[in-house]
């Protein structure tokens, strides 16, 4: 498993690689199909200091793998971040003893398709930015991030699988029996629900 580790803000000693790298390989012999990891190490600030966001990424042949975490260190954030992977690794995997179908996803992650070009009106010193059909102005307002992801249709059993991957409340995805748009989430406990979404002519 290839990794790429990367910082935004903040400085990747070689001391927090060789945690990443030590961290990364207990996972070589858990995870199929997984042909590389981002680890992205983040400084965001929080109240008067400033924290440190890291996310790990999985992406492979089979579904995303994603977990992240926010300290006061990266290698506190990282570890936190390694161990909800693992947790949800185990779930997912729990997950699938209890189905006897065989399951088959794709899942690729996509980055965020944002452009930006400069307003007329103010002689070009304001970014505009385009996502997703809407233009943003500076800062805000709105934040919008669009992302796209590639997906073969998906039974209810996989998707509760691929959620469980990602850690979201929530997973979007095309049902295999019906064709249609669909969305599971969580509830409390250990509850599901599911959404179908059919488009009228």
């Amino acid at each position: 498993m290839d990794v790429t580790i990367t910082g935004r803000k903040i400085q990747i000693t070689d001391n927090f690689r060789e945690q990443v790298a030590k961290k990364m390989s207990e996972l070589d012999s858990r995870v199929d199909k997984v042909i590389r990891a981002q680890v992205q190490a983040q400084a965001e600030p929080r109240g008067s200091g400033e924290a440190v966001r890291v996310e790990i990424t999985m992406i492979g042949k089979g579904p995303v793998v994603r977990a992240e975490a926010i300290s006061d260190t990266k290698s506190q954030a990282f570890d936190e971040a390694f161990d909800r992977l693992k947790s949800q690794l185990r779930k997912a995997r729990d997950r699938r003893r209890t189905h006897r179908e065989s399951l088959r996803h794709v899942g690729f992650l996509e980055p965020a398709v944002e452009t930006a070009a400069t307003s007329p009106d103010d002689g070009g010193s304001t970014p505009v930015k385009r996502v997703g059909g809407l233009e943003i102005q500076g800062d805000g307002p709105m934040v919008v991030r669009e992302k796209l992801f590639h997906s073969v249709p998906l039974t209810l059993a996989q998707a509760l699988d691929e959620m469980e991957l990602v850690g979201h409340d929530f997973f979007l995805y095309v049902d295999a029996d019906t064709a249609l748009p669909s969305v599971v989430y969580r509830r409390k406990a250990y509850d599901y629900g599911v959404i179908h979404l059919k488009v009228l002519p």
